[in-house]
């Protein structure tokens, strides 16, 4: 049995998502104590211009160390700018428009936890795929674990070092073909399609 853990990301990247499908059990990492510059509260995206970070602003409140704690900061109006920048850059995509009306209400609601914004997320790609992943919390935070296939680095994208095929995105006759963004971007390029070529990777 492929028993895997990892973190909930925001919007998370593909090598994430090539784990959530190719496991037979699935547990999220929420013990956590938070770190900064990290997939927890960003994504990466194809823009007109290339490679774009989405990053939430969050809560630095005295004595809070548990990533679960963290609280989102909206004095931003973060939620606005990412969809702007989300229809910069794949309106002109084949499925955004399809996908369009799923995505917006994420980005209209005021979110108070990163932590529950980032499963939110997770129902809604998978919704989105078409493919249900049943997993588990953990309820304690060990830094070493051998019954799981530990794939928490993911969430630290100078660590995850996954080369994945290309497909075709919307602005790579001006930039080439960009590795690993958010999951998005397969997903606005590939439709359903994106469950397939998940498959036909590894880690």
């Amino acid at each position: 049995m492929k028993d895997i853990i990892l973190y909930p990301t925001y919007f998370p990247s593909i090598s994430h998502y090539i784990a959530l499908v190719n496991a037979e059990k699935v547990t999220f990492e929420v013990e956590d104590t938070f770190q900064k510059q990290t997939n927890r509260n960003r994504m990466y995206i194809y823009s007109p211009n290339g490679i774009q970070m989405l990053n939430i602003p969050l809560k630095h409140d005295i004595g809070v160390t548990k990533f679960k704690d963290i609280k989102i900061e909206n004095d931003f109006n973060w939620q606005k700018n990412h969809f702007k920048s989300l229809e910069a850059a794949y309106r002109a995509s084949p499925f955004f428009e399809y996908f369009e009306d799923d995505f917006r209400p994420i980005f209209e609601k005021k979110h108070t936890y990163m932590q529950d914004l980032n499963f939110e997320v997770f129902d809604l790609i998978n919704d989105a795929l078409g493919i249900n992943i049943p997993f588990e919390k953990t309820t304690e935070y060990f830094h070493d674990i051998s019954e799981k296939l530990d794939f928490r680095y993911l969430v630290n994208g100078k660590k995850d070092s996954t080369v994945i095929e290309p497909y075709t995105q919307v602005f790579e006759t001006k930039h080439g073909f960009i590795n690993n963004l958010s999951i998005l971007d397969l997903l606005f390029n590939e439709g359903r399609h994106a469950v397939d070529y998940l498959k036909q990777h590894s880690l």
